[in-house]
């Protein structure tokens, strides 16, 4: 058996992997507590599908029966007549479970072409609200930044609350700031209206995925594009000389890079090398000694 960490957090399990032969005895061994197998003789020809399932008589996904016919069951019976709704909401209603259709989404069953969870299941993805301090009112008219770890906000709040250089600062709280971006039209309401949106995090390759991710998201919305803090950046790549760490991602497209600008070439760099640099390196002792982000 092996255990795979959560990356930088040795002391939480992600995943635990179980080798194939020892499947047997676990499930004699918690008999009763794990989901049964798929039944291998589940005639999918013999089932009335709803239009958006009849895929299914000539196409496999890795979903068991089970869910399948409680899919099936909405959408005959309610399909599109229904308001949307967030998707743990039409979770609990069709599996009784909250949590089964943000499992599923991620499956085949999801695909381009197939079940589209919009349109068919009238649910959508609701991301947390972000979390975000005013600036002084001396900034009020000034852009708003997201940083994307808390320790590396908390910091930048304590400098723009001297320095005054932004509207608000916005915690972006990692992954979810690309399924929360879209709540920065509470922020832009709150300082007067859409401004331009600056973002700061790790430099590692899902450090770059994030704000490229969420600027889609609010470009689609009529929104500003998400750019790079590049001052921060810049500090970030000749703070970090000296302290880069190893990364366990793989090697991204070169392309991924391009969003920082002037910054990007030094990214690829560092990406081609398996490094990354952590934000937390453009800390408060750093900052206190600025006069301006310059």
């Amino acid at each position: 058996m092996d255990l795979k960490t959560v990356r930088y957090r040795p002391y939480q399990i992600e995943r635990i992997v179980i080798p194939f032969a020892a499947e047997p005895r676990l499930r004699e061994l918690f008999a009763g507590k794990l989901p049964a197998p798929p039944d291998p003789q589940f005639d999918f020809a013999s089932v009335k599908w709803a239009p958006q399932l009849t895929f299914l008589t000539s196409e496999s996904v890795a979903v068991a029966p089970d869910d399948l016919l409680k899919l099936n069951e909405f959408l005959l019976q309610k399909g599109r007549t229904k308001s949307v709704v967030p998707i743990k909401e039409r979770s609990l209603e069709i599996f009784g479970d909250e949590k089964r259709l943000d499992a599923l989404v991620s499956t085949s069953l999801f695909r381009t072409g197939r079940l589209n969870w919009l349109k068919d299941l009238r649910c959508e993805i609701i991301g947390e609200p972000l979390g975000w301090k005013l600036g002084p009112v001396e900034a009020i008219a000034y852009p708003i930044l997201v940083i994307e770890n808390a320790a590396t906000w908390h910091s930048y709040c304590r400098y723009n609350a001297e320095r005054k250089l932004f509207s608000a600062i916005v915690y972006g709280c990692g992954n979810r700031f690309m399924d929360s971006a879209t709540y920065l039209t509470d922020i832009f309401q709150s300082v007067g209206g859409a401004r331009r949106t600056f973002y700061f995090g790790d430099l590692d390759p899902q450090g770059l995925r994030i704000p490229q991710t969420a600027s889609k998201f609010l470009q689609t919305a009529g929104l500003p594009a998400v750019e790079p803090h590049l001052w921060s950046y810049r500090q970030l790549l000749m703070l970090g000389a000296g302290h880069r760490q190893p990364c366990d991602d793989e090697p991204p497209s070169p392309a991924l890079c391009d969003w920082l600008g002037e910054c990007a070439e030094p990214a690829r760099q560092l990406f081609a090398a398996n490094q990354r640099l952590a934000q937390e390196r453009i800390g408060w002792e750093f900052l206190q000694t600025l006069t301006r982000l310059d």
